[in-house]
């Protein structure tokens, strides 16, 4: 059974979608948030996605583009628009497929098939980073820089990995204390904070004005992607 992640905000829409896709033998999953796609690509499988353009977190176009940076599974866009333009940035950005709302059931059922069977459907996320000099291996867990080994600690590689995975993207402190350490943000916490310090230590960032990861007073912080040679 081909696992479907339905994102789409409209309730009911989505209740009809997910009953019809069920009912023609197909898993669905759904969130209503674009921000909340990426973290639930990672902790699950899914063969397909389905995305509609307008979302609240993040649009379409910026979960679409985000998504197939990691991974390679169908993107299947539904669009209010009938213009070109929305179709174009959406294939642009990596969709295989676009439908238009309202979409035909029969019509998008078609279209998810067709995709399946094209045989692409993986979430297998990308095991390494490359910027510039920088190379991050999550398989092997190993970090270097101008070829040279960087040792990390445990919480040290998957902070960094966090933040190079999202590169250029300013992460809150709040979402990376959620991811991190497992519990909300309180304000006073600095397990982050130093774990950043020493990252930026090992990598050769300054620590008094940092351009590799830096932090946005207010906002959190940003892995600058092309601040690492070459």
């Amino acid at each position: 059974m081909a696992k479907i992640l339905l994102v789409e905000d409209d309730l009911g829409l989505q209740q009809l979608t997910r009953d019809y896709l069920e009912s023609n033998g197909l898993e669905v999953a759904v969130l209503e948030r674009g921000d909340e796609v990426f973290g639930y690509l990672e902790a699950n499988q899914v063969d397909l996605m389905i995305l509609d353009v307008m979302l609240p977190g993040k649009d379409g176009f910026s979960v679409c583009r985000q998504v197939r940076d990691k991974f390679s599974l169908p993107i299947l866009m539904l669009t209010a628009k009938g213009e070109d333009f929305d179709q174009v940035i959406g294939l642009e950005l990596g969709a295989d497929d676009y439908v238009i709302k309202p979409a035909e059931p029969r019509v998008l059922l078609a279209r998810i098939n067709a995709l399946l069977r094209r045989g692409q459907a993986t979430t297998r996320p990308l095991e390494e980073l490359q910027f510039g000099d920088l190379s991050i291996d999550k398989t092997s867990r190993i970090v270097r820089l101008n070829n040279s080994e960087i040792t990390l600690t445990s919480h040290e590689f998957e902070l960094l990995w966090l933040l190079a995975s999202n590169a250029g993207e300013v992460l809150s402190r709040e979402h990376v204390h959620q991811h991190m350490i497992g519990r909300q943000y309180d304000g006073l916490d600095r397990t982050v904070d130093v774990r950043v310090s020493r990252i930026r230590k090992k990598l050769g960032d300054s620590s008094d004005k940092p351009y590799r990861i830096k932090t946005v007073w207010g906002q959190g912080y940003l892995f600058v992607s092309d601040a690492w040679g070459m």
